[in-house]
């Protein structure tokens, strides 16, 4: 499953407020495909948290996005609009 999925999972497979032992229970074997690096179980990356209760789907998913690693986010340290990549000084001028 891609992590914007998730969110429509929480709203049809749970009822909030949620515990997280809950949503351990009844979707944490959820696999989440990693765009790279190894794939996690949405327990995986729950088990992370330390909240013991959602209110929400929103507030659920908000927490998965805060705890999911690395491997979910793509080309780290990219920007496609000319910024200074982490390996440039911060002095260098842009021109545009």
């Amino acid at each position: 499953m891609r992590l914007p999925e998730t969110r429509d999972l929480f709203a049809q497979q749970l009822q909030f407020p949620v515990t997280r032992s809950t949503v351990l229970d009844t979707v944490g074997d959820t696999v989440l495909h990693a765009p790279s690096g190894e794939n996690k179980t949405i327990g995986d990356v729950i088990q992370r948290c330390e909240i013991d209760e959602f209110e929400s789907a929103d507030s659920l998913y908000d927490s998965l996005m805060t705890f999911v690693g690395d491997e979910f986010i793509g080309r780290k340290f990219y920007d496609d609009r000319g910024g200074v990549g982490p390996s440039q000084d911060d002095d260098q001028e842009v021109n545009f």
